[in-house]
């Protein structure tokens, strides 16, 4: 599939992406991921693998539409469901 990341074409493949995120160790989540096989990776650091690009020269959103139209999972780091105040509460710590 024909995709464009960061203003550069790229032929991009389920099977190539495979091949190339294979062996690659997945850093730490702290924004949108891709599940590439049984593991889960940022999508920066798939995007900089399969572009050979810097990471600040594309946008997770490039990234996150080519995985999709390949037929990968990309999701999104879940929300926080409370706050600071609710958790301090819940350890019996004084309210700020």
């Amino acid at each position: 599939m024909r995709c464009v990341i960061a203003r550069f074409p790229f032929e991009l493949t389920k099977a190539g992406v495979l091949d190339a995120m294979s062996g690659v160790k997945p850093e730490e989540i702290t924004g949108e991921s891709v599940v590439i096989g049984r593991r889960t990776y940022p999508v920066k650091q798939v995007g900089q693998v399969i572009t050979g690009q810097d990471r600040r020269d594309f946008t997770a959103r490039e990234v996150v539409l080519a995985m999709t139209k390949l037929g990968f999972t990309c999701r999104e780091l879940p929300r926080s469901t409370g706050s600071l105040r609710d958790a301090s509460a819940a350890l019996g710590a004084p309210a700020a």
